[in-house]
């Protein structure tokens, strides 16, 4: 598995230091994310902790982790192995103590967002991750958020996000066959957005929604076409967030910046992707 996403690392510079092995990096970070442990507790075998946080902040800022993302997609458009009927949903993350603390405005040339994705909602601190997988259970697309924010305001940039380049000539694949989400999304502007792009919303309406059609009469329009065999499948995205949360420093966010833990989501689902 580690054979196949190596290659796609950063070359050697041609002058200045080589960088340090990539492979022991890479088991490094995934080390401290499945295990949940403090950096400072990296074996030795695994090699400098401080090597490998700087490598992770780094390739996030650079935009590696995106890069090999889109290779390892390509890879699998190439062979016919992804669902394109896609399932949005969301999970919130427990914030540890340690994530707490850094300053409010990140650093200067970083995409580092104010808040650091935190938020504090009914359980404490907390990061929500936006997601939306392949009818595989496998990530396409992943966005972190303050854990009080809504599920609807994340939908267009999660499905800005699905973007799988092809092998060879021809635009990236951005448009799935259908979307499959729970009665959080169901807003006229979702709907409309899918509708603009020709994509199916499988999308059930709250009973609330169900109640004021009627009162509106003919304001209310008709109701939406609603697949209810097709909505099975949504069980997808829960078995995906699963997945992720395998890895316990996933399942409970300890970094102090957003980056470093998108970068983390990032290199799960390389390595979901990685093993198909």
């Amino acid at each position: 598995m580690r054979d196949r996403i190596e290659p796609l690392m950063p070359a050697d510079p041609v002058r200045g230091r080589r960088w340090a092995d990539h492979r022991r990096t890479l088991e490094a970070i995934a080390w401290k994310y499945r295990t949940c442990s403090p950096w400072r507790d990296l074996p030795d075998e695994l090699g400098s902790f401080q090597t490998a946080h700087k490598r992770l902040i780094r390739w996030a800022v650079d935009g590696t982790w995106e890069r090999i993302l889109a290779a390892v997609l390509a890879a699998a458009e190439g062979a016919d192995d992804i669902g394109w009927t896609v399932s949005v949903d969301s999970t919130v993350c427990r914030a540890h103590q340690h994530a707490a603390g850094a300053r409010k405005k990140g650093a200067p040339g970083r995409a580092e967002p104010d808040d650091h994705a935190l938020g504090r909602s009914r359980g404490g601190l907390s990061t929500k991750v936006n997601l939306a997988s392949d009818s595989l259970a496998r990530p396409l697309a992943l966005r972190v958020t303050a854990g009080q924010a809504g599920d609807a305001p994340a939908f267009e940039t999660i499905m800005a996000g699905i973007r799988v380049p092809r092998i060879g000539p021809g635009r990236p694949r951005t448009r799935p066959d259908a979307v499959l989400a729970d009665r959080a999304y169901s807003s006229r502007a979702i709907r409309n957005h899918l509708r603009q792009r020709g994509i199916r919303a499988v999308i059930p309406q709250p009973s609330d929604q169900i109640g004021h059609r009627p009162r509106r009469g003919r304001a209310g329009g008709r109701p939406p076409a609603f697949d209810a065999e097709a909505y099975r499948q949504r069980n997808a995205v829960e078995r995906c967030i699963n997945r992720l949360k395998q890895w316990r420093g996933l399942a409970m966010q300890t970094d102090k910046l957003a980056i470093a833990y998108q970068a983390a989501l990032h290199l799960a689902t390389i390595l979901i992707w990685a093993r198909r």
